[in-house]
């Protein structure tokens, strides 16, 4: 459709801050006073309440777009926090309208703000929302040194994240709470977090947080292969290295979408999802015992939404979305299961598979002659002590096959 044959924009997403409408440009108030309805969270309507002429209606509870969109074509204004497009209702609803149906009015995001408060390089933070989401998913970014700004979810939020730093041997990490960002009840308050104790605090407020480790603290690395030792199992686990292999073979790409069958402990889809935050997995997995640990598992390490599947392969796979990627990492063998894989993956996706017995390596053997791919053969051995000594014991050796889809 060329620029000609648009219709005009009949959509006016605002950002609004604590400031009201003082903040807002001659656009953007010759928007919101032009329009029939506007849509808001009752503080936002509260904040602009002088310039709406049309009808004022809150957002349903639970929070859906889809009052707005039932208006389509006639004058609408919704009204969002700073910029609607980070975290807010702009980026929802433009992910169901074309960009040129709307007019956005961005104002600065509470990241921004933060930033300029604390005299921190905004692109030189971590900025993550914790709105609404467990906060579990911080647990990645806790390294020595990093800088965060978090979006959270009311009053109680702060004191449950400096709870979660200081469990997890980040105690020492300095805290600045900033509430009610850009209004007149602006405040700034600091602590550590394991002497976290202000008290009244905003509901509307954001976290920054700079991470200081313990000594003895356990941070998540950026590369495949976490420590063993970071996983409860009960002996089904891909171990540190051959995990690191099938990682790298597998390529997780952001939006990705990991199939991990005979899930175990769940390491594989945990370093996938690890590898971006937006990598999805599915643990596929034929204990309830061993799908509960991985969910578990998942959880410790800062990828709560990894998505458990209690059930036999292949029947397990009915009705799941097709993958770009398969792990087997279990139940080659069992009839049926390698074919209906093969048969879910996404054309161009990649299967990877381990063997670490005589037949099923025999079985990726005979999938290697007949569709092609990579074979590699993994032999590990690790020190250990031997009486007063140390000697080399060996680990089992690892078959894997890697194959891509036409």
């Amino acid at each position: 459709m060329d620029e000609a044959s648009r219709a005009a924009p009949w959509l006016s997403i605002i950002g609004i801050g604590e400031d009201g409408l003082a903040g807002l440009g001659t656009a953007a108030l010759a928007a919101l006073a032009g329009a029939e309805t506007v849509f808001g969270g009752a503080r936002h309507l509260r904040l602009a309440s002088g310039g709406i002429t049309g009808e004022a209606r809150p957002w349903p509870s639970p929070f859906s777009i889809a009052p707005v969109l039932a208006l389509r074509g006639q004058r609408v204004a919704v009204l969002a926090s700073g910029d609607p497009m980070w975290h807010g209702a702009g980026a929802s609803l433009l992910r169901e309208i074309p960009a040129h149906e709307a007019r956005v009015f961005p104002q600065a995001s509470a990241a921004s703000l933060a930033a300029a408060r604390l005299g921190w390089p905004l692109a030189e933070a971590t900025t993550l929302s914790l709105h609404g989401r467990d906060i579990a998913l911080l647990r990645p970014h806790l390294h020595p040194g990093a800088r965060l700004i978090l979006l959270t979810s009311g009053a109680e939020a702060p004191a449950a994240i400096a709870a979660l730093l200081a469990g997890s041997g980040f105690g020492d990490s300095r805290l600045t709470l900033l509430e009610a960002l850009g209004g007149p009840e602006e405040r700034l308050r600091t602590a550590s977090a394991a002497g976290f104790a202000l008290a009244a605090l905003h509901p509307l407020n954001t976290l920054a947080v700079e991470v200081v480790a313990a000594p003895d603290a356990t941070w998540l690395p950026r590369a495949p292969g976490l420590p063993d030792a970071l996983f409860a199992h009960d002996g089904q686990l891909t171990k540190r290295e051959a995990r690191a292999l099938a990682l790298s073979a597998l390529r997780p790409f952001p939006g990705g979408l990991l199939w991990d069958v005979g899930a175990g402990a769940g390491s594989i889809g945990i370093e996938w999802m690890l590898a971006h935050p937006a990598c999805r997995a599915i643990g596929i997995e034929a204990r309830e015992d061993r799908a509960a640990r991985a969910a578990a598992n998942a959880a410790a390490l800062g990828v709560p939404g990894l998505r458990l599947v209690v059930g036999e392969a292949p029947t397990a796979f009915t009705g799941l979305p097709a993958p770009d990627a398969i792990f087997l990492g279990g139940g080659a063998n069992d009839p049926g299961v390698f074919d209906a894989a093969l048969a879910a993956l996404k054309p161009g996706g990649v299967f990877a598979a381990h063997a670490v017995t005589l037949e099923t390596e025999a079985l990726l053997l005979a999938r290697h002659a007949a569709l092609g791919g990579e074979m590699l053969r993994i032999n590990l051995a690790r020190a250990e002590a031997v009486g007063s000594m140390t000697g080399w014991r060996a680990a089992m050796p690892v078959t894997q096959w890697v194959w891509r889809k036409p």
